[in-house]
């Protein structure tokens, strides 16, 4: 199993572009869309508690801080799979197994996203870069833990968490409940959905010992993990929505995700994965996007000032 994003690789050009290119490809750069929506819903909650206005300075830096600490994850997940990956036919063609991107180009682009995310951090306030390293080291401790627990995709919860929360500090400065609540939320989601990503990799996974939820008990448990994670998922945003006084748009936003949960689990059945990355990509991608729009909404209605 590697993490739940399926990667589309190719031969790599020796030109620098197209060894950036190789690059982008490798850490999916366009796969920002499942996290981004959830930092934007709570960055903009947060300028609207605090003045109901706007900062586009800060927002920028939230989004660059996101993806460089994204990047940063999906380059070190790559590199520390890279012998997984290998021996797993679904993910033989990445460019690390391939050749398209060297390990040491490929750490060198892992490094660079570091200090962009540290010197977005830097520039948001202190607390968001004395607080950096949480961030950073589940994003680490992630691709290791196939190797020493059944359950990764808590980790990757865990790591997946820590941006709405992050993005909260980086325009209020302090500590946030409100925050913690979507960051859990996002992190159960998340976490779920990878449990039904990997069940596409049971066999490679147990005839070369990696461990997961449905290496261990089987697709059909992986599955009711995955459909108790999205009702969890559902309870923290009602409680989130209470908690911020949310008004109508974001409770139709809320009507919205729960259908396409809905619709993610009918099309996924543990006889039957042919459908399984319409569920995580298509679906996954529609719901942050669908309650971001939402949110966005809600939040101009109640005073938001672009």
């Amino acid at each position: 199993m590697s993490t739940a994003e399926e990667v589309l690789g190719g031969p790599g050009d020796a030109r620098p572009e197209g060894r950036v290119r190789a690059f982008l490809r490798l850490v999916m750069i366009e796969h920002s869309v499942f996290a981004l929506p959830f930092a934007y819903i709570a960055a903009l909650t947060a300028m609207y508690e605090w003045d109901e206005n706007v900062h586009w300075g800060r927002l920028l830096l939230v989004t660059v801080a996101m993806v460089g600490l994204r990047t940063f994850a999906m380059a070190c997940n790559r590199i520390i799979d890279r012998e997984i990956d290998a021996r797993n036919p679904r993910t033989a063609t990445r460019e690390l197994v391939t050749g398209a991107v060297s390990v040491r180009s490929a750490w060198t682009g892992a490094l660079a996203a570091l200090v962009v995310f540290l010197g977005a951090a830097a520039l948001l306030n202190p607390l968001c870069l004395a607080l950096a390293p949480v961030a950073v080291v589940p994003m680490v401790v992630y691709p290791y833990g196939k190797r020493f627990t059944h359950y990764p995709h808590a980790i990757l919860g865990l790591a997946q968490a820590m941006g709405p929360i992050g993005a909260w500090l980086a325009i209020s400065g302090a500590w946030s409940w409100e925050a913690v609540l979507l960051g859990l939320a996002v992190g159960v989601w998340i976490g779920g959905f990878d449990l039904i990503f990997a069940c596409q990799d049971v066999q490679a996974d147990r005839a070369h010992g990696v461990k997961s939820v449905p290496a261990r008990f089987g697709i059909p448990a992986a599955l009711h993990g995955a459909r108790a994670c999205h009702l969890i998922t559902m309870a923290l945003l009602v409680w989130y929505a209470l908690a911020t006084g949310a008004g109508l748009f974001f409770w139709l936003g809320l009507l919205i995700v729960a259908a396409a949960f809905l619709y993610e689990h009918a099309i996924v059945r543990p006889h039957d994965l042919s459908r399984l990355n319409r569920a995580f990509f298509t679906v996954n991608g529609f719901i942050g996007i669908a309650l971001f729009g939402c949110a966005l909404l809600d939040l101009a209605v109640r005073g938001l000032t672009v």
